[in-house]
Order: C-alpha cells, then sequence, then structure tokens
C-alpha cells in the first residue's frame, strides 16, 4: 500500500477525514522526516505504517478538542509531534513550537516552508525561560506536550504559558494512574485542575494513549517555572 492509501485507511478508521492537499502535507512531512533523520536524530520510528500510526494518528486523535482559532503552544515540539500533524488536520490553529535544539528548530522551519503552512513558528529557546517573558507567560488556550517528561515536571514546565481557563493536555500511555496521582501537588500548586482523561485504543499497534486535560484555574505562583533543571532533578510532590 503506498503512503496515501495507508494514512487515508487508518485516519478513516478514527473518523478522521483528509482533503487532498492535507494528503499531500503528510507525505511531503514523511519525507523530510525521512530526509532528515540521516542528519540528525529525530525519530527512531521510521517505517511507513509505524510513522502513520505511531506519530501522525497519535498526535491528532483529539484534534476535534481544541476550539476554532484558538492559541496552541508545543513544548519540547522535537520532529513536530503532535503540533505539526494538529496543524495540517485543524490549519485554523495558530500554533508555536518550542524546542531547546536548535537543529530540530532549523528541520521544523523546513517544514513549515515545504509544506507551505501559516501561523506556525518555531522557537529555539529552554521553555522555562520563555515561560517568564511576557508575551509567552499565560497567553495560550492550549499547551501540549508529548513523550517529554513524567506529569508532575511536565507541569511545571507547560502551566505556566497556559492562559486562565485554558488547558495544559499531557499526551500519555496507558499506564497514567501513578503519574496523576504523583502530579497532585504540583498541578493544584501551579494553579490548575485536572478535569478530563480522553482514552483512545489504537487497535493497530494493541495501544492505549491517554490524554490528560488540565485546566488552568487560578495564575502559575510567578516563581515557576524553575530554572536550572530543577523541575527535573527536584519535581514538586
Amino acid at each position: 500500500m503506498n503512503f496515501k492509501q495507508e494514512l487515508v485507511s487508518v485516519f478513516d478508521k478514527y473518523n478522521i477525514s483528509l482533503t487532498n492537499k492535507q494528503i499531500e502535507q503528510f507525505e511531503t512531512y514523511y519525507n523530510l522526516i525521512l530526509e532528515w533523520n540521516e542528519k540528525i536524530n529525530l525519530t527512531s520510528i521510521t517505517e511507513q505504517r509505524d510513522v502513520i500510526i505511531k506519530h501522525f494518528l497519535d498526535s491528532v486523535l483529539i484534534c476535534d478538542t481544541f476550539k476554532e482559532n484558538s492559541t496552541l503552544i508545543d513544548i519540547g515540539a522535537g520532529a513536530g509531534f503532535p503540533s505539526v500533524p494538529l496543524k495540517i488536520v485543524r490549519p485554523d490553529l495558530q500554533v508555536t513550537m518550542v524546542d531547546g535544539l536548535n537543529k530540530r528548530i532549523l528541520f521544523l522551519n523546513e517544514v513549515i516552508n515545504k509544506l507551505n503552512l501559516s501561523g506556525i513558528t518555531a522557537i529555539h529557546e529552554r521553555c522555562e525561560i520563555l515561560a517568564r517573558k511576557s508575551e509567552f507567560r499565560e497567553c495560550f488556550d492550549y499547551c501540549v506536550a508529548r513523550a517529554v517528561a513524567e506529569l508532575n515536571v511536565l507541569t511545571e514546565y507547560c502551566l505556566p504559558f497556559v492562559k486562565l481557563f485554558g488547558y495544559f493536555i499531557a499526551y500519555k500511555s496507558k499506564n497514567v494512574n501513578e503519574e496523576i496521582v504523583n502530579s497532585k501537588k504540583a498541578v493544584e500548586l501551579l494553579g490548575g485542575k485536572i478535569t478530563d482523561i480522553k482514552s483512545f485504543n489504537i487497535n493497530e499497534i494493541n495501544a492505549e494513549r491517554n490524554f490528560v486535560f488540565t485546566q488552568k484555574k487560578f495564575k502559575t505562583p510567578v516563581k515557576y517555572p524553575r530554572g536550572q533543571n530543577k523541575p527535573r532533578t527536584n519535581p514538586i510532590k
């Protein structure tokens, strides 16, 4: 099965329909991943079907969640998951991608250019520094993070970017309950409340994906996020 056929076949099973333009964008994106992966380490997953399911589909399972024309920031964007697939299927979203490795930002800018995307930017900066700048702090409707850290660590990095009553959405695997328990103090301290967990069974790979929704109820105290890698080395517990 060629790329386009397989992409449509997989997405159709999850009621995600694609235009011809979106199909072309996904194919271009896939080819760019293969090309750049020879130069920098973007992903260990490169087989066509695996990329479609484990990266592209996984990124967009909650694409209907986001309000129209909302702003979204992706912390630790890496190769662009979930932000680039989300932007492809939801072109109305205003997307900001953040990563601490400049080589990945160069790749993401190439993706933006080759896919002819607008309303999306890639920023090379540490998130704990960016979160202290007024033009980024508590300015986004949604913050997403995928495969970055434990939930209590992620909450400190991500919730400062979310405006009041917006959401931080963490992409997690099936073993999420313990992380939720361990993040209780961090979520409350940083001004959030876990309001929902959306679960999907990805039958093609016999996997479960959980999306943990944390709503911003109060402003995050100004001391957070802490610098010097403290959210990871000394997480809130």
